[in-house]
């Protein structure tokens, strides 16, 4: 078996006890099938016009040499549902990472609407011309409400984080968000689609720690604070983040990614224990990841060893969070390098539920 197919075994079996739709009768299923559909309708169809492209430079005089981002995934990368760039989950993260790291910031964004894991490698493929130091992927939503098998969008997963690690990228993922907070979304498929959901993240999490990148669960990012103020943080639609609540997204992410790039300060060079972080092994910590939003997973070792009896060490962190930033409308060129804005993929939009 390999890494993928451990690690959905591995996170099926210790998070959620197998089952799953797989298990479901006929008559269940066909139940499933029907909101399925009253869910769709109720989302809507979706808006022709791409999201607005966070593709350019960011952090106007700010010092070089510039952190280059790759922004890869689905809608929720592509800030679905916004109008203004600036509320772009892109324009976000960039604009956050040049004020944290007082640097320019030159943020590609490969995201496309309707994307499922299967799409991935297709923006890897662009994404590596543009040399980015670090790669952001949010995918998996559209996987599970297009009932994807967890091992097949697990294995694309992990090959293309093992592409992206071996040319020298780092990675942060952000796993799959819990479905079940989605109002459209009914009983009991609701329920059914939470156990799928955080059944794929927990293997998502597996899958790209073993591959050398880190991970953070989104989880109910999307769930509690999304269930409280649903008007404030779904879009129209019901189903896509407003501009609220893509805000809330990079506010989570933008910790994670400063770790990726070694740029966190001293005093969070280690785990702190009175904030619940620690060492674990891998099983264990992707299931308290998916309990507990906002957790970020990355490998470490153990007396010179990545792994003990129980699998792989890995440090669990719960980053603190920063102020929201100001987010700026990306420039089109940098006057110090002479980048140029290439097309975002976003434009290149694809149908989803």
């Amino acid at each position: 078996m390999g890494k993928a197919g451990a690690a959905r075994k591995l996170a099926s079996a210790a998070a959620f006890g197998g089952g799953g739709l797989s298990a479901l009768g006929a008559g269940l299923y066909g139940v499933l099938t029907l909101e399925a559909k009253l869910a769709r309708r109720a989302i809507g169809v979706t808006r022709e016009e791409p999201p607005p492209d966070a593709t350019g430079w960011y952090g106007r005089g700010r010092p070089g040499p510039a952190i280059k981002v790759a922004l890869l995934g689905d809608s929720s990368a592509a800030g679905y549902g916004v109008d203004r760039v600036e509320e772009t989950p892109g324009a976000l993260l960039a604009s956050g990472l040049a004020e944290r790291a007082d640097r320019r910031v030159h943020l590609r964004e490969f995201a496309v609407v309707g994307a499922q894991t299967s799409d991935l490698a297709a923006q890897i493929d662009r994404a590596f011309p543009t040399g980015p130091d670090v790669a952001v992927i949010l995918i998996g939503a559209n996987d599970v409400t297009h009932t994807v098998l967890p091992s097949h969008s697990v294995r694309q997963l992990s090959e293309g984080v093992r592409r992206l690690r071996e040319a020298g990228i780092a990675v942060v993922v952000g796993t799959c968000p819990d479905l079940g907070t989605i109002k459209p979304i009914a009983p009991p498929l609701k329920q059914i689609a939470r156990a799928w959901s955080r059944r794929l993240a927990a293997a998502q999490t597996i899958a790209v720690v073993e591959e050398g990148g880190r991970t953070v669960s989104l989880g109910s990012i999307l769930g509690p604070e999304f269930a409280a103020a649903p008007a404030i943080l779904f879009g129209p639609d019901q189903f896509h983040p407003s501009a609220d609540g893509y805000r809330s997204l990079v506010t989570v992410l933008l910790p994670s990614t400063l770790a990726a790039l070694d740029l966190v300060p001293d005093d969070e060079a280690v785990p702190e224990a009175f904030r619940g972080e620690g060492v674990l092994p891998i099983v264990a910590a992707a299931v308290q990841a998916v309990n507990n939003p906002g957790t970020e997973l990355d490998g470490t070792e153990i007396a010179g060893s990545r792994r003990g009896v129980r699998g792989l060490w890995v440090e669990l962190r719960h980053r603190r969070r920063h102020p929201h930033t100001e987010a700026e409308a990306p420039d089109d060129h940098d006057d110090d390098s002479g980048g140029t804005r290439g097309p975002g993929s976003s434009s290149e939009a694809a149908s989803r539920v």
